[in-house]
């Protein structure tokens, strides 16, 4: 691949899709990307997890494995009692076929709460114009789940949830949501972007109350993440559209009133472009309310993958940290904060092989170890996630070579 810079790259798509084009599906990815996230090789048609192209790991309140993944247009869950070594009869949750949102940034979303309720909640595409529509799927033994069906009945288009409980084992679920964008329209007027959504559940996802929007333009096609606060109130880091069309992040907490609060800016990367990056961020908080993000840009400010931090609940971050080797295009971030320990994980690109790298923090993100490749493949692969038992914690990787793993991490 030519050395061009991140900045180039995406302001070379920039010129040539505009925003409905470029918010396709997966395939059609930022070029800097495509090689991490494609593969040559015949596509596997099986629902079984060594075909699937995503995969999400949570481990329960008893130290249970659970993973959800996207195969052969369907997604399914399992669960295993020995970190990954083997999994008990896998479920298939929904079975949607090529309308299934399975692209490497649209993992099915697990939460289980404290009685062991599992809720799973993913993507479909409702059209060829890839407005999709959040499909929930409950559990109350882990073994029976029922129909999926859709978190809003708004006819807008829902991509790109993110679930979790409380420690009052309330759901809150959040995603992108194109209605202000249908209304615009309606009026005679266009509108960039989408809209993050929200809504509350008090019976373990059988039904959801407080649908509402809490801040409107955002990029339509990056996934957002989420995590709960040292009061367990949810935070949203989100990639929002300040001014015309500059796509820099943002962070949102909600309050005990079950409100939004104000989006403050995570960064000013000023990253200018008429498209989709296709390239969320990673967020995790500390228990000592210690706000971690990781994200991407190419903006005139700076150009690839960063960290920053927050001690005030996102007011102010720390200038951001550049993450991982440039001229192998770091990217897909994760986050994970036990206490003061932090650890940060991505993927890269060597010209040969995807490289799933780790660096950790023992004083709460002030200061890394140096970075470290956990695992390398060929082909089609993940992003890394991090994941966490009452114990280890580990990197969860699904790479079409290696299959799923799940690797335990030592900070030393």
């Amino acid at each position: 691949m030519p050395n061009f810079s991140l900045r180039t790259l995406f302001a070379g798509l920039a010129l040539t899709l505009g925003c409905v084009a470029a918010s396709a599906h997966d395939a059609s990815t930022m070029p800097a990307m495509q090689h991490q996230d494609a593969s040559s090789e015949p596509q596997c048609a099986d629902h079984a997890l060594p075909c699937a192209s995503v995969a999400t790991p949570f481990f329960d309140a008893h130290g249970k494995l659970w993973v959800a993944w996207s195969a052969d247009g369907a997604v399914s869950i399992a669960a295993s009692d020995d970190a990954g070594k083997h999994f008990g009869t896998p479920v298939v949750i929904g079975q949607h076929g090529a309308r299934l949102d399975a692209g490497v940034e649209s993992h099915p979303r697990i939460a289980i709460d404290r009685k062991g309720r599992i809720v799973v909640a993913y993507g479909v595409f409702k059209d060829d114009n890839w407005n999709a529509e959040v499909m929930v799927s409950h559990s109350d033994d882990g073994k029976t789940f029922s129909p999926p069906r859709p978190i809003s009945s708004n006819p807008a288009s829902q991509r790109f949830p993110v679930i979790g409980f409380d420690a009052h084992d309330t759901l809150f679920a959040a995603w992108l949501d194109k209605r202000t964008v249908a209304a615009a329209h309606e009026h005679g007027t266009q509108q960039p972007g989408a809209a993050l959504a929200y809504a509350w559940s008090d019976d373990a996802g059988t039904t959801f109350t407080g649908e509402a929007i809490a801040e409107d333009h955002t990029c339509e096609c990056c996934r957002i993440d989420l995590g709960l606060d040292r009061e367990q109130h949810p935070v949203v880091l989100f990639r929002k559209i300040y001014g015309m069309n500059e796509r820099d992040h943002a962070v949102m907490s909600f309050d005990a009133a079950r409100k939004p609060t104000v989006a403050h800016r995570v960064a000013f990367d000023h990253w200018a472009i008429d498209g989709c990056p296709h390239h969320g961020p990673a967020l995790a908080v500390s228990a000592d309310g210690t706000w971690h993000a990781a994200w991407l840009t190419a903006g005139e400010a700076r150009q690839g993958l960063f960290y920053a931090r927050s001690t005030d609940e996102g007011k102010n971050f720390s200038a951001p940290q550049s993450v991982g080797e440039a001229a192998h295009q770091p990217g897909r971030p994760s986050l994970l904060a036990q206490d003061k320990s932090v650890w940060l994980a991505w993927k890269e690109f060597d010209g040969q092989h995807i490289l799933a790298k780790v660096r950790h923090s023992s004083d709460g993100g002030v200061t890394w170890s140096a970075d470290r490749t956990v695992e390398t493949a060929a082909g089609q692969s993940d992003r890394p996630v991090l994941v966490a038992d009452a114990k280890h914690v580990y990197l969860s990787w699904l790479t079409r070579e290696h299959g799923y793993q799940l690797i335990a991490l030592d900070p030393s």
